[in-house]
């Protein structure tokens, strides 16, 4: 007869398992000895498991063999489950063959390692058990994503990364020679999306974005992924109205399938749960009389920055929208409100309890003569976006769109201190290794 067929770790904690004989395979977590008998916690995807073997069952040879075996070391076991309270989870798994896949050498990570030593390391950090739980929300916190587009009908889009062009008129692109031309690494797929609504209507991407800014903060990375949404038809109000039904969903969703995850990162499910719409709409100017009101002295005009956004939101357990900028604070293509030509039909999205923006959104200039004047105004060249300007004679419609970082809802979601440990090789003013 031939041997049963590999389960995963997970089957040894179903209800009817015990007596069964099942074959696992993983990855040693940690091992010991006592009293003839060898413990060895085993890890796969779904779980980890207590095995025992027995000298007079396994004979010297396997036991001396397992018995070598080095964290992180891969194993494969068939042996009879079995009741245990003492063992995780109340259960063990009793050996009757170890088969050593690999012995390893010994794993070089320990918890008192420097941060900068983790990070040379990070291909093996990665196996960190809150880095696993991390990366296993962000998997669902993508899935989510996804799925509330497809039930709001926005198409999926791949815009290009490489551009001809920075796309926000800015000097934090990375720019490289593209075969004797400038070329940069996109920080943004806007444009190429506001292209897209007209045949498409309702359109995002997911994609890397690239800024070449030396903020060295708990919540910058020079690479990071991109959600970008583009909505014709759309008013600040709708979009501000579109974000808050995303925001909702997504961590109702994540929270639903991760509770556990969330629990032993820092954050009980119930508190995202909890949040619901509407979100507080503050203009700037009405959030420069409350930063006022708090102690700060704040002119018109003058950008927000981390210690304003974390007066603004740190007792809060919803987000903020943040609206109405002076319009030399934003990008060039936002929209001039028509309230007040000072200001653009702008918003950000503050994260609850301090944690700064999540999402940058506006109306987009319709314009050809407005949206020349802004980029002239940044010194930008307005014949390099001709082919931008083609969109506003052929079809121009109101649109709106937003930009979320995903590692940076992420961050707040899991109450992570610093941003690189939301994505599993960070990359920093400091580091493109490994």
């Amino acid at each position: 007869m031939s041997a049963p067929a590999f389960a995963p770790v997970s089957a040894v904690f179903e209800p009817a398992a015990v007596g069964r004989t099942v074959r696992v395979r993983g990855w040693l977590q940690k091992s010991r000895s006592s009293g003839g008998i060898l413990f060895l916690l085993l890890r796969d995807r779904t779980g980890s498991v207590q095995v025992t073997g027995r000298r007079d069952t396994l004979g010297e040879a396997a036991i001396e063999a397992a018995g070598h075996v080095q964290v992180e070391g891969s194993l494969e076991v068939e042996g009879e489950v079995a009741e245990d309270r003492r063992a995780p989870g109340g259960r063990e798994l009793r050996a009757r063959a170890i088969r050593v896949v690999d012995a390893g050498e010994p794993f070089p990570i320990f918890t008192e390692q420097t941060e900068e030593f983790r990070l040379d390391h990070r291909h093996l950090v990665i196996r960190d058990p809150a880095l696993v739980q991390t990366f296993r929300v962000k998997a669902q916190l993508l899935a989510a994503l996804r799925e509330f587009l497809a039930r709001e009908e926005v198409v999926e889009m791949t815009p290009p990364v490489l551009t001809g062009n920075s796309a926000e008129g800015g000097a934090e692109a990375f720019r490289l020679d593209y075969f004797g031309k400038p070329g940069y690494l996109g920080q943004t797929a806007q444009l190429y999306l506001e292209a897209l609504i007209v045949p498409h209507e309702r359109v995002y991407a997911l994609t890397p974005s690239f800024r070449a800014e030396k903020s060295r903060t708990p919540r910058h990375l020079t690479e990071y992924l991109h959600l970008e949404v583009e909505l014709a038809w759309c008013d600040l109000d709708g979009l501000l109205d579109f974000l808050e039904r995303m925001f909702v969903y997504v961590v109702g969703r994540v929270a639903e399938r991760c509770p556990a995850e969330l629990a032993a990162l820092g954050r009980p499910p119930e508190e995202l749960r909890a949040i619901r719409a509407p979100f507080e709409r503050l203009t700037y100017a009405r959030a420069l009389e409350r930063l006022a009101e708090r102690g700060f002295s704040v002119a018109w005009g003058s950008d927000l920055g981390t210690a304003e956004e974390r007066a603004l939101t740190l007792e809060s357990a919803a987000p903020l929208f943040l609206t109405h900028f002076p319009r030399e604070l934003k990008a060039f293509y936002m929209l001039q409100s028509a309230s007040d030509p000072r200001t653009v039909e702008a918003a950000d999205l503050l994260a609850p309890e301090g944690y700064g923006e999540l999402v940058g959104a506006s109306c987009r200039e319709t314009s050809i003569d407005r949206l020349t004047e802004r980029l002239r105004a940044t010194g930008v060249d307005p014949a390099e976006y001709e082919w931008y300007f083609d969109l506003r004679r052929h079809g121009n419609v109101p649109h709106a769109g937003f930009g979320l970082g995903v590692e940076r809802l992420l961050r707040w979601m899991l109450r992570r201190e610093h941003i690189r440990d939301t994505t599993p090789f960070p990359r920093t003013p400091s580091r493109h290794t490994p």
